[in-house]
């Protein structure tokens, strides 16, 4: 049995995708590595069957025309035959060690007929620049084991649970999927909000699996590539905003509909900072349509999220201190975490 399907979406990826691949190979015969080459045009194909053909029995190729990171994901989701499922980037890898106390885990768990839904565990930012590492836990929101989604503990601004900390049931993912949009950067935020309502049952092991590379140019959080590509931002805003009604997340448990909600302030302010990182008609237009679209489709799950919450400290700022205001902000974070 595959404990656990590993997608990797790859696009021009020859550079960096071995180092993600053999991360993956320490898992042995019970990982299945999913390569999903999206039309690439360099050597990332030839790479992929290199694989293919040395490791028959773990490795798989799908080589498919061009549609984005969520055409990649979506491809992983649907051909995975492992227990769970674990999105990595062509460019990151995993830690050995966590690696493998993830998969005693998950065997400790099928043995016992005990398995949770989904397990979360730490990423850790690796910085190019200068070699250093920062690291995302989540010991303060979570204590390590199962989780009760009654007693979790207060997220904070920018801190959420990430595609990099989530390995999801794959039955449990496949049947609350929302499918995500192709050539749209950031659909991980929809992949790691749609099916959380759908896991009651999760776990929270506190290793540092997912390590995630900060240093290639025009990487998706650059603030600057970040603004150029706002309307994408938008679209998946609102398949967010859209994914579950208001009345339905407040008949969830306590800390998980806290979290929920949290989760969409969120990203909502990144919305609002590639919007408004440029003062124009057409950004303010954009916005303007935006919050529109959420009212129409939930009204209350509108006025959640215009009138409480994080973004209510920006949306009644002057159009023209905005981008002002919001770079610093931006910046702050940014040298915390050396976002680049």
């Amino acid at each position: 049995m595959k404990l656990i399907t590993f997608t990797v979406p790859c696009y021009n990826s020859q550079e960096y995708m071995r180092h993600c691949i053999e991360s993956l190979l320490k898992g042995g015969e019970e990982v299945e590595i999913i390569i999903v080459n999206d039309g690439s045009t360099d050597g990332t194909s030839m790479i992929a069957h290199e694989y293919e053909e040395k490791y028959p029995t773990v490795v798989r190729v799908v080589d498919k025309e061009n549609g984005g990171h969520g055409s990649g994901v979506n491809v992983g989701v649907h051909n995975a035959s492992g227990l769970y499922l674990k999105i990595v980037d062509s460019d990151d890898w995993l830690d050995e060690k966590a690696l493998l106390t993830l998969l005693d885990k998950i065997r400790e768990h099928l043995n016992a007929g005990n398995l949770p839904d989904l397990y979360i565990c730490n990423y850790v930012y690796v910085h190019d620049s200068d070699h250093t590492a920062w690291v995302s836990d989540y010991k303060k929101q979570l204590n390590e084991g199962f989780v009760n989604w009654n007693k979790v503990g207060t997220f904070h601004f920018a801190r959420t649970l990430m595609m990099h900390s989530l390995i999801y049931n794959t039955e449990k993912l496949r049947e609350h999927y929302v499918e995500l949009p192709e050539h749209t950067f950031y659909v991980d935020n929809i992949y790691a909000y749609a099916p959380i309502p759908y896991m009651r049952k999760a776990f929270y092991l506190n290793v540092n699996l997912y390590q995630y590379y900060i240093g290639r140019d025009g990487q998706s959080i650059n603030i600057h590539t970040c603004m150029k590509r706002y309307e994408q931002q938008i679209k998946v805003q609102l398949i967010m905003c859209k994914a579950h009604k208001y009345d339905f997340l407040k008949t969830l448990p306590k800390g998980m509909k806290k979290y929920l909600f949290h989760d969409l302030h969120a990203v909502m302010m990144n919305t609002l900072m590639f919007t408004w990182g440029i003062n124009t008609k057409e950004r303010r237009r954009a916005a303007r349509d935006m919050w529109k679209e959420i009212k129409r489709y939930d009204k209350k799950m509108y006025n959640l999220i215009r009138f409480r919450g994080y973004p209510l400290s920006v949306i009644y700022m002057p159009a023209f201190l905005r981008p002002k205001i919001m770079m610093f902000a931006y910046k702050i974070v940014a040298r915390k975490y050396k976002l680049g």
